[in-house]
């Protein structure tokens, strides 16, 4: 990861109006050294002028020790270099001084307007300087010497300091925007992740809900005609010993057909592909649905269908509950055709679970499917009247989680239908669902 500006800000802790102590150490050295240098300036400058040696000494003290303040005011300190140059010290100060006003992030045309009196006022009195020394005899040069060491001299103490300050502060500038844009992409990169784990929870959470529903599915209507076979079967052992081993031999398959399809989604919770072991915290869920979905699409004869189960099941489907002695009506209206997997198989747990129900909460009654192949959806209902008393009182009592109408009512609600499910006025039970066919 890259160094943020919260971490580089957390790393500043100078003292006064310094970032860091390494910087205030620098910048009280240079003041040092600019104020011996303008001291020792101060010298010569004092005699010149008639001043006392010991003012000119401490007024070259007080002018370079200016420098300290350079990161602060920058502006100060080159006005304070160009007024000191015509006593010729301050030379250290105009070089930091026009460095650091070059480099800080004040307007162009200001620091052009200072660099320009830096650069007049060295031109002046090095123009000046140079004619005294050739006046008195110290130089026997030519008089072209004299521009040539005026220009020479005021470019080589401003030029260089000026370009170089301008190229640290574009550099630190280009530092600070990389800088600026590593944090905020790396903000974005904590938001997509945060929201990232979210939908990666919601999808887990989407993926144990399905996984759920089809557990449901598969294993509930078996275990219910199961119970209802054993109960038909303890009524029926001594009056008819044949129904009662057809009974029998019902249970039995019914029961090896649930421990079939539990094998199959334990085994894939057990197992990824391939039979490797899967981590703890990485249990593939989508391969879960997919195993619990094909284990839902056995039949009576345990063929597979690879599709899961469609709407050519259902006789299948009521032949079952028909053999466990419910009297169910079937009707299809409308053409016969096929539709998408998802469609049908919903449409085909809508009337499994809804059977499976009837099996739970009303064992004898009479039971009406319907379903309707219209031109741009497909319905479906499954009523049943109100139970017989006889029956009632001898049916299996089945435990219900209250699971089943939540179920259906996701999966159609899913597919962009409408599911409703209710009391009927003469005190039975209907649902009843319409899916789009698109």
């Amino acid at each position: 990861m890259t160094t943020t500006g919260e971490d580089h800000a957390t790393a500043l802790g100078g003292p006064w109006w310094w970032a860091r102590r390494r910087s205030a150490v620098l910048d009280v050295s240079l003041a040092v050294v600019s104020a011996v240098e303008c001291a020792v300036e101060g010298y010569p400058f004092a005699r010149d002028a008639g001043i006392p040696v010991a003012a000119g000494i401490v007024f070259g003290l007080l002018a370079g020790s200016v420098l300290v303040l350079r990161r602060r005011w920058p502006i100060a300190v080159v006005l304070v270099s160009i007024a000191i140059t015509p006593a010729q010290m301050g030379f250290v100060m105009g070089i930091v001084g026009l460095y650091t006003l070059a480099a800080s992030e004040l307007p162009r045309r200001i620091i052009g307007s200072l660099a320009g009196m830096s650069l007049v006022g060295t031109l002046i009195v090095t123009f000046v300087r140079v004619r005294q020394d050739m006046a008195r005899g110290s130089l026997t040069l030519g008089d072209w010497f004299l521009p040539f060491a005026a220009i020479t001299t005021s470019l080589g103490l401003t030029a260089p300091p000026l370009l170089l300050g301008l190229y640290v502060g574009a550099r630190r500038r280009l530092m600070e925007s990389l800088r600026e844009r590593a944090d905020s992409l790396e903000r974005e990169l904590q938001l997509l992740a945060e929201r990232a784990e979210e939908r990666a929870e919601w999808a887990r959470n989407e993926e144990r809900t399905r996984i759920a529903r089809e557990m449901h599915d598969v294993v509930a209507h078996r275990v219910s005609l199961m119970v209802v076979h054993a109960a038909a079967l303890q009524a029926v052992a001594r009056k008819d010993p044949e129904k009662a081993v057809k009974n029998a031999a019902l249970v039995g398959d019914m029961g090896r057909q649930a421990l079939t399809e539990l094998r199959e989604m334990l085994g894939v919770l057990r197992s990824g592909d391939g039979g490797a072991a899967v981590r703890r915290e990485g249990v593939p869920l989508a391969a879960v649905g997919v195993a619990a979905a094909a284990a839902a699409s056995r039949v009576v004869d345990d063929e597979v269908v690879a599709d899961g189960p469609c709407l050519s099941d259902l006789d299948v489907l009521v032949g079952q509950s028909a053999a466990a002695g419910m009297v169910v009506d079937l009707s299809v209206e409308g053409e016969t055709r096929s539709y998408a997997a998802d469609i049908e198989q919903t449409a085909f747990r809508v009337v499994q679970e809804a059977l499976t129900n009837v099996h739970k909460h009303a064992a004898g009654a009479k039971t009406y499917v319907r379903l309707a192949h219209r031109v741009s959806e497909i319905a479906m209902q499954v009523e049943n009247e109100p139970p017989p008393e006889v029956a009632s009182e001898s049916s299996a009592r089945l435990p219900s989680g209250g699971n089943g109408l939540v179920g259906m009512r996701e999966r159609v609600v899913a597919l962009g239908g409408v599911f409703v499910s209710g009391p009927t006025d003469a005190g039975g039970f209907r649902v009843s669902a319409v899916i789009p066919a698109a």
